[in-house]
């Protein structure tokens, strides 16, 4: 989708998304995906979004800020608890990216991308497919998990769906088997659900 706050297209691209800029990456991808409804290529009960880490990110906020826009969501080692996520592994490298939580200015702007503490229970969120390792060393399961046991407790466990695979690192398998059995899982979760 080329959204603002990645480097296709230079430094002042990336840095037009940074830390309380943020949203705009956002903003970009739902735009995109809109285009496809307007243009009648898809149907929002057709579409589909699917990121892993800085992407997981990403997705988790579709499915916070714009969940009636998706059809399903599969969402990978993704960062989700912005407020302790530079408590875990690799999280602190990532503040100039983000900002710091524990500084309260910043962490007025970094809870609005916070998929873990924006899930409100009075909304309803399309299908979701979390997906983490136990051994990523980059970003923990942590993220993943406690974003899945907050959904269930909120009542859409009937439709949040969770895999685990306990080696992998943050690419989610070691071994091709892995990989096969990874992709398949995604892809059968998207079947079930766009194809109601």
């Amino acid at each position: 989708a080329n959204i603002r706050g990645g480097g296709e297209y230079g430094p002042s691209w990336h840095q037009a998304a940074l830390k309380e800029k943020r949203h705009k990456a956002y903003e970009d991808f739902e735009a995109v995906g809109l285009d496809l409804v307007e243009k009648g290529i898809t149907s929002k009960s057709k579409l589909a979004c699917y990121g892993g880490s800085n992407g997981g990110l990403l997705v988790g906020n579709m499915l916070t800020r714009t969940p009636e826009m998706w059809g399903a969501i599969i969402c990978a080692v993704p960062l989700l608890d912005m407020r302790r996520y530079t408590k875990l592994l690799a999280g602190a490298s990532w503040m100039g990216e983000y900002g710091n939580p524990d500084i309260p200015e910043e962490w007025d702007f970094i809870q609005t991308f916070s998929p873990y503490h924006m899930l409100d229970e009075k909304r309803k969120y399309p299908p979701v497919l979390f997906t983490t390792s136990t051994r990523d060393d980059r970003v923990h399961p942590a993220h993943a998990r406690k974003m899945v046991k907050r959904m269930n407790d909120m009542g859409f466990g009937r439709t949040t769906h969770y895999w685990e695979n306990i080696e992998g690192g943050h690419g989610g398998s070691s071994t091709n088997d892995q990989k096969a059995y990874s992709e398949t899982l995604k892809y059968m979760f998207l079947y079930t659900y766009l194809n109601k």
